[in-house]
């Protein structure tokens, strides 16, 4: 699951502190494997969007969030998407999502 970002992209990163990682990311990606090609097991995943790639990794206590929009403009519509999508399947917690 190892690439360099396109050309002309831009990245972020974010982490959310949950001890459900595991479960959102495995449920992130199994919610959009029918529109889009994704990848995953327990600890990492990777799904491609039309408006970027997200990378997941699940630790122990945190959900990594490694995005990579396919232009600059996109990346607040991008983060919007998963985040919004995060928080339905966490709908039991309130998340505070953290972005470098």
């Amino acid at each position: 699951m190892n690439s360099s970002p396109p050309s002309g992209s831009q990245t972020t990163h974010g982490s959310v502190p949950t001890v459900h990682a595991s479960r959102y990311l495995q449920q992130l990606c199994k919610h959009w494997a029918h529109k889009f090609e994704t990848e995953f097991d327990s600890t990492q995943g990777r799904i491609s969007l039309p408006l970027g790639e997200a990378r997941l990794t699940a630790t122990s206590d945190a959900l990594m969030i490694d995005l990579t929009a396919t232009d600059a403009a996109n990346m607040t519509t991008f983060q919007q998407v998963v985040i919004s999508h995060i928080e339905r399947f966490a709908f039991r917690e309130q998340l505070r999502f953290v972005w470098e």
